[in-house]
């Protein structure tokens, strides 16, 4: 049976040689380092607020769907944080802070607003 041919870890300064993906050690520390979404408040709370605005709110309310007729729009499957603050934010479940999205228009607005990554593009 062939062997699969060792590869460097793709961690930048690892020199580390694996098999597939990053070695165990840079794994278990990128595993380590981020945080889970229940602790930054996407719990059950925030579960039944962003199904409740959504009901109220079915359509894409980005300022690229607000110029079209509301049957016009897209349907909207995620809410965003005006404030981009998340659920832990102070006004985290307050409704005048929460906005109606599809994921394509979420996944853009939040990347305008993150640091690093693709939103460095220019749009």
């Amino acid at each position: 049976m062939p062997r699969k041919a060792l590869q460097v870890c793709p961690t930048p300064g690892c020199p580390t040689l694996t098999t597939t993906g990053r070695c165990e050690t840079c794994q278990a520390r990128a595993t380590r380092t981020r945080a889970s979404a229940t602790s930054k408040g996407y719990d059950a709370r925030w579960a039944r607020t962003s199904s409740a605005y959504l009901r109220a709110h079915p359509y894409c309310e980005c300022d690229e769907c607000e110029a079209l007729p509301p049957l016009l729009r897209s349907r909207a499957t995620e809410v965003n944080h005006r404030d981009g603050l998340g659920p832990r934010g102070p006004r985290g479940h307050d409704w005048t802070n929460l906005q109606a999205m599809t994921k394509a228009h979420h996944s853009r607005e939040t990347a305008k607003h993150q640091p690093g990554g693709w939103n460095d593009r220019d749009q």
